[in-house]
């Protein structure tokens, strides 16, 4: 009886030392790869700590990727801008008593500044209560615009002050007149023709200009400007006044005049300078 007892016992511990190895799916020397044991430190309270098998690779940064993301080098373009008027072209097409043309440019001198003129030429027929007349000459501007507008990035619009000295040479011809009647009670003088010339003319002045320019395409830019005339020299015939100056508009009170113009300009960059950061000057430290 012992002897089958022992038996039963030896094939009950074997069977489940075969059930135990069965449900282990992996081999015995995949087992062996994944961990490595290492010795116990007798200070260090965690064993049997599983080692990877190798380290992971590393990574190269490629030098044209960091030099290709790195801030560019902001610059500015210097060149020359010429357009023209649409005002005094444009004006001809409702206005048959006038004919005109001007030019218009500036140069970039410096960050802020611009060298400006303006050339053209007039003829303007001037149809008063007690006058008519014809003034035909030409004109040529030279001065200065100062750029008030901080531009972001790459913006290169304009919103300026500036200054020109203006000369124009011209001549006048009095075509009609008639004379003052300060008792009309028997009517009013009839129109005396005349046809008399004056050659020679010319006229000097000052003008305050404020003037916009946006860039609207590539190297195209659209702008007006408001102008204040101040009358410098005039030389007038005698008995004629000269109540109409190509380039400094009509008189009022003798010397002043205003102005106006838009304009339509094409930008031709020349060089370009880089823009240097402005130092930001640092805080004190608080005591």
């Amino acid at each position: 009886m012992k002897h089958i007892l022992r038996s039963f016992f030896s094939f009950c511990l074997l069977l489940s030392l075969t059930l135990v190895q069965a449900q282990d799916p992996s081999p015995k020397g995949e087992r062996a790869k994944q961990t490595t044991p290492v010795k116990s430190d007798p200070k260090n309270t965690k064993t049997d700590q599983m080692i990877p098998e190798a380290p992971l690779p590393l990574v190269k940064i490629n030098p044209e990727i960091i030099k290709n993301d790195s801030i560019p080098v902001k610059t500015d373009r210097y060149g020359i801008r010429i357009g023209l008027d649409l005002f005094k072209l444009t004006r001809a097409l409702y206005d048959k008593d006038y004919k005109g043309i001007e030019f218009v440019g500036d140069y970039r001198l410096t960050k802020k500044y611009f060298l400006a003129a303006e050339i053209g030429n007039e003829n303007k027929t001037t149809d008063d209560d007690r006058l008519n007349f014809t003034t035909k000459g030409s004109y040529l501007k030279v001065g200065f615009d100062y750029n008030v507008y901080e531009n972001w990035l790459d913006m290169e619009n304009i919103i300026s002050v500036g200054m020109r000295y203006g000369f124009s040479t011209f001549n006048q011809q009095l075509n009609s007149y008639r004379i003052y009647n300060a008792n009309p009670y028997f009517g009013e003088v009839p129109v005396i023709p005349s046809g008399k010339k004056f050659d020679g003319l010319t006229a000097s002045w000052i003008e305050v200009v404020a003037a916009v320019k946006a860039k609207v395409f590539n190297n195209v830019f659209v702008g007006f400007s408001l102008r204040l005339n101040r009358l410098v020299t005039n030389k007038e015939p005698e008995n004629f006044s000269n109540l109409y100056i190509p380039g400094f508009n009509r008189t009022y009170d003798g010397d002043f005049g205003v102005g106006f113009n838009y304009t339509v300009t094409y930008f031709v960059p020349i060089y370009k300078k880089k823009v240097k950061p402005v130092p930001v000057p640092k805080k004190a430290d608080k005591k």
